[in-house]
């Protein structure tokens, strides 16, 4: 993986897990319960697809990087 494609992940990744925390807590009052239910499903899946691309892109970068590329 290049350095362009590691880094380009680890920005993506950082950027889901802010944005998706950052819904969370603007999230208006007075919905049902199923409307929290089905949106705190989605941060939690979204916010650890970020936490995996972060980790890919990561180990991409830190392999680069011993490899001297």
């Amino acid at each position: 993986m290049s350095r362009k494609i590691a880094g380009f992940l680890i920005i993506i990744g950082a950027f889901m897990v802010f944005e998706w925390i950052n819904l969370g807590f603007n999230l208006a009052e007075g919905h049902s319960t199923g409307f929290y239910v089905v949106h705190g499903i989605l941060i939690a899946v979204n916010v650890v697809l970020g936490v995996v691309l972060a980790l890919i892109g990561w180990r991409g970068y830190m392999g680069t990087a011993r490899r001297g590329g």
